[in-house]
């Protein structure tokens, strides 16, 4: 199993935020948007403020992939 951040990518585009933007906006460190990039594990605080400051569902942040064994 795996986590997939391209919803988040695409709901920012979506709603014409930048990641500049968002970043200063909620304060994220430059850590956390690399993890956002790569895939990696974020907090759930951190995607609990994504999903107030874009008004969107956690399904608009992330997916759930399933990793064939």
């Amino acid at each position: 199993m795996s986590f997939d951040y391209k919803p988040f990518f695409k709901t920012l585009i979506d709603k014409e935020v930048s990641r500049e933007q968002i970043k200063k906006d909620l304060q994220l460190s430059p850590a956390t948007m690399a993890k956002l990039a790569k895939g990696e594990n974020i907090s759930m605080s951190v995607l609990d403020k994504l999903c107030e400051y874009l008004d969107c569902e956690i399904e608009d942040i992330i997916s759930h992939v399933k990793v064939s064994e």
